[in-house]
């Protein structure tokens, strides 16, 4: 028997929960090895870490997609036919027609108001500027593509995501599923509430700049290193009570 979309949706809800339990848990382990400066471990956490948080984006997703009032059932069947990073394009594009009511045209000036049309380009460089490798990394990791991340014949390393997956931090993914829940946000003010989105978005436009500096800025190794002087006073502390 279909499940009604209501029921997936809690299926949905349940599953993210564990996930996101599950991501939690990995890198409170990820931030112990750092502050033992167990760099092998780590490195398994930070392949753990991403397969995990693409996990979650994907659960992420289809929560999204079965909102109540978000988008509709058509709307869901296109978006779950296209491939992970494409999934989430199109929901972006499928949202802000809904938000415009632009159900063909192209989604440019004079059609879509300038401002409007900065924010979506935004939204987008987003997606496949600063996620768009984690997104697509998932299926690689699964199928223990760790080390050398291979193409979809298997018979070349994909360059772009090894480059990728090599200056992966801890630290940078903890940004980077800031900005994937920001991302979720405003997707679903712009299909269930067009006041709330109007009203959010230079919130969240903020969120999105200072998150993508951190991103690119801060240090991880002075983040490191703050781990690490936590661990050490803390172990003095119990050495001296002991």
């Amino acid at each position: 028997m279909v499940k009604s979309p209501k029921k997936l949706y809690s299926f949905h809800v349940a599953n993210l929960r564990a996930v996101s339990s599950g991501f939690d848990h990995v890198l409170t382990s990820a931030r112990s090895a750092i502050a033992r400066d167990d760099d092998d471990s780590t490195k398994t956490y930070i392949c753990l870490l991403s397969f995990l948080l693409g996990t979650w984006s994907e659960v992420r997703l289809l929560k999204m997609l079965y909102e109540p009032m978000g988008f509709s059932q058509n709307d869901r069947n296109r978006v779950l036919k296209a491939s992970a990073l494409d999934s989430w394009v199109l929901s972006v594009e499928i949202a802000f027609r809904k938000h415009y009511c632009i159900p063909r045209a192209a989604l440019c000036p004079p059609k879509l108001p300038s401002t409007a049309h900065f924010r979506f380009k935004r939204l987008n460089r987003i997606l496949k500027h600063d996620l768009g490798a984690l997104i697509t990394m998932r299926n690689k990791l699964a199928h223990g593509q760790w080390e050398y991340p291979l193409n979809k014949a298997l018979n070349d390393v994909a360059q772009s995501q090894r480059n990728s997956l090599r200056i992966e931090t801890v630290l940078s993914l903890i940004q980077k599923r800031k900005l994937l829940e920001i991302l979720c946000q405003v997707i679903n003010d712009l299909t269930v509430s067009r006041p709330t989105f109007e009203r959010d978005w230079d919130k969240h436009f903020r969120q999105f700049e200072q998150t993508r500096t951190n991103l690119k800025r801060k240090s991880y190794s002075k983040w490191e290193s703050q781990i690490i002087r936590r661990f050490k006073r803390g172990r003095t502390r119990r050495a001296a009570i002991n």
